[in-house]
């Protein structure tokens, strides 16, 4: 199932998408959900062509936990080797957005980069959570982009200025429940030049252990958003400017870039 979170003319309302978001959009319907995605989901009967509706961030989490230098390469373009074990730091909630929402660029920072990212959405309350069953509590996946004023994040020493500013995290276009995400391409581009590709299977550290880590810390809650790291080939973003990321079986998440 690809659940999704709209806005239509009565509001906002989370949807699932059938027959399939890749089918012609005038064939695709929004098909409101009762309340909430998590577990069963019960539907209202009510539902949209997709051309009458606008996608969202499809989750609002409580939290975004990220996971730094987990591809060997990337960890290596930042001058330094592969940590041993994840290393985590957070966004705020206030720093999502959706698809075709621009990402603005603080009149602080002379350098803000891309990083596409494969996102997992957990789906219940967890704790201290077995590596063996770490996809087991996850609602599924979507696409993000941990956007990160580079120059302030070299200046400080610790990260959460530099990931934190509003709009520095997109999400979407929808949350798949069934992709496999053990090995997926992942793509990056600029404008439409490729800068990232890459697979999933070259993270360091796979969902499962992720999900075991940051458990093992936190208290992981329904719609929580934990973004699994970048591969290689990140770099600076100016106003004016498209990014797209890309991930097989979960679409495409492109952004504007403007001036904040």
């Amino acid at each position: 199932m690809r659940l999704a979170r709209v806005a239509h003319s009565d509001g906002v309302s989370f949807v699932a998408l059938e027959p399939d978001p890749a089918a012609p959009q005038e064939k695709v319907l929004a098909v409101e959900i009762d309340q909430h995605p998590f577990g069963d989901p019960t539907f209202t009967g009510r539902k949209w062509p997709m051309g009458d509706v606008r996608l969202l961030a499809p989750i609002l989490p409580t939290k975004v936990i990220c996971i730094g230098k987990n591809y060997a390469e990337h960890a290596r373009e930042m001058g330094g080797e592969p940590p041993a074990n994840p290393v985590i730091f957070m966004k705020p909630n206030t720093s999502v957005i959706g698809p075709n929402m621009p990402i603005k660029l603080p009149p602080n920072s002379e350098r803000v980069d891309f990083e596409g990212e494969l996102a997992a959405v957990v789906g219940q309350p967890c704790k201290d959570v077995p590596e063996a069953r770490g996809t087991e509590v996850l609602l599924g996946y979507t696409i993000a982009n941990d956007v990160t004023a580079r120059d302030q994040q070299q200046a400080d020493g610790q990260w959460t200025r530099a990931k934190g500013y509003d709009t520095f995290c997109p999400l979407g276009p929808w949350i798949d429940t069934s992709v496999d995400p053990a090995d997926l391409a992942i793509r990056t581009e600029l404008d439409g030049e490729l800068k990232q590709n890459s697979r999933t299977s070259l993270l360091l550290h796979d969902v499962g252990a992720l999900v075991s880590w940051i458990s093992r810390v936190m208290t992981l809650l329904p719609g929580d958003v934990i973004l699994t790291g970048t591969p290689a080939g990140v770099g600076p973003m100016q106003a004016g400017q498209k990014v797209s990321v890309s991930i097989d079986g979960l679409g495409t998440l492109t952004n504007p870039v403007q001036q904040g």
